[in-house]
């Protein structure tokens, strides 16, 4: 950019001026010409009397002969001129000043320099596009911006992680593959550890382990880095008899590698035990999964592990049920009403695996509730695709009753035709929910958001109240 640098002031003049005596208007004419991209020739009052440029550059250029330069540049460029038709005019040395012209597609940047020619009170004003510089500032403003909505957006992804981590309930350590030294650890670690809050951080991760133990981990943390299925393995403290499962998974960052760990406490696995009661959950064909209060995944048998694709239940224990079964917010939020009303849920009709579209397996689901200090929830899911490929179409098809709602046009308003589609698809929404909760009606209630009174009111309005429904 043009700036004082580029002014002639402090700058010596020619030893020998006789080089410039005599010089033809002609000559002085290209020389005011080649000082810049455009060159005006103004009275002592600021008037155009003549102007050179490049039509590319300033297509407007000739419309300004005649017309005061105050006119043709904007407002806040006016007191420059006046400053420089001032200094001009007293024959001081000026530096480049930036004014912008008016255009018709915009703002015309220009630095100029105002050069008195004499007693005939001329003026000529030299000035040099600044188009390139003005885009190049716009660029990097546009750089500028981006960069720090960049920063902004990675100081809120540092606060979410940040939140997640402190929050998480789950023992979490961040772990250099290198050297095997903590990085970050949340609460839960430590108390799960028992170590005191912060005492982690920058601490090797071998050392709070049993000698006889860390062989294992440095094998497990070398699987995870090769493998993203790689099995947990269970693992005993340095100090007491304290076991607790680690599981791992490995990343790479900035060329580096790291380990995330989950560590959980073991617990008891409800299902191994002796007797026919193991070999019967094992062996069942319907898929059997045993939770904590918390819906985290305590035991199961091998039909569920290749329900939800798993190589093994070791794999997905302590993860919760709702990463594989159900819809988010829906499903075991309806199961855990059921459960906690009548200690049971039967018949719940719900998928297994659901993808961004919608898809999944769909499932049917019963579960129970153990009661005392340290109640557990026992699933079991049943495959039901190929039993609702094979069901009839319904009566109610939606197809043929929006075309029953198009005949109505040229018989009915508008309105009654939108009200009729607003009876239809509540109708539809009904039935659907009391297909979905095997006509438990206060599970339907639930899910389409009413109350039992409002459910009821509308059975009675669409004729479903001697529907056979199961008892609420």
């Amino acid at each position: 950019m043009l700036s004082r640098k580029y002014s002639i002031e402090k700058r010596p003049t020619f030893g020998d001026v006789s080089a410039f005596e005599g010089l033809a208007p002609e000559a002085v004419m290209q020389l005011a010409m080649a000082g810049g991209d455009i060159t005006l020739v103004l009275d002592d009052k600021g008037r155009i009397l003549d102007a050179s440029a490049n039509g590319n550059e300033f297509p407007v250029f000739e419309q300004w002969i005649g017309q005061e330069w105050f006119d043709t540049v904007t407002v806040e460029s006016q007191t420059k001129l006046m400053e420089m038709l001032a200094s001009a005019r007293k024959g001081q040395v000026q530096h480049w000043r930036h004014v912008n012209h008016i255009g018709d597609e915009g703002d015309l940047p220009v630095a100029y320099v105002v050069i008195n020619t004499g007693d005939n009170g001329r003026l000529i004003a030299i000035g040099r596009s600044m188009r390139e510089e003005a885009a190049l500032q716009q660029r990097l403003l546009q750089a500028q911006q981006a960069l720090e909505r960049d920063y902004m957006r990675l100081r809120q992804n540092q606060a979410r992680y940040r939140l997640l981590l402190e929050k998480s309930p789950e023992a979490v350590l961040v772990v250099e593959h290198e050297n095997y030294r903590i990085r970050e650890a949340n609460p839960a670690a430590h108390r799960l550890l028992g170590e005191k809050k912060g005492s982690l951080v920058g601490s090797k991760l071998l050392p709070l382990f049993a000698a006889g133990e860390r062989e294992s981990l440095i094998e497990l943390m070398g699987s995870a880095m090769a493998s993203d299925t790689v099995s947990p393995r269970v693992a005993r403290l340095r100090e007491g008899e304290t076991e607790i499962s680690v599981t791992a998974s490995g990343f790479r960052q900035q060329g580096a590698r790291w380990l995330l760990l989950h560590l959980a406490p073991t617990q008891s696995d409800p299902v191994a035990v002796d007797g026919p009661i193991s070999d019967v959950v094992a062996a069942m064909p319907d898929a059997f999964v045993l939770t904590d209060d918390d819906m985290r995944i305590v035991a199961g048998n091998v039909a569920f592990a290749e329900l939800i694709g798993a190589a093994s239940i070791d794999q997905v224990r302590g993860k919760s049920i709702g990463d594989f079964v159900g819809r988010p917010g829906i499903d075991l939020e309806l199961i855990r009403g059921q459960l906690g009303k009548s200690g049971f849920a039967s018949n719940v009709m719900t998928v297994v695996g659901e993808q961004e579209d919608g898809g999944g397996e769909p499932v049917e689901l019963s579960a129970v509730q153990t009661e005392g200090g340290n109640p557990h929830v026992g699933f079991v899911l049943r495959p039901v695709g190929r039993r609702l490929r094979d069901l009839p179409p319904t009566a109610h098809d939606l197809p043929r009753s929006v075309e029953q709602l198009t005949e109505l046009v040229g018989r009915m308003s508008l309105k009654d035709i939108v009200r009729e589609s607003t009876d239809l698809i509540e109708r539809l929404c009904i039935e659907a929910a009391l297909t979905y909760t095997s006509d438990n009606r206060a599970s339907a209630a639930e899910i389409l958001g009413l109350s039992r009174q409002s459910l009821y009111s509308k059975l009675n309005r669409y004729g479903f109240a001697n529907s056979v429904a199961k008892p609420d």
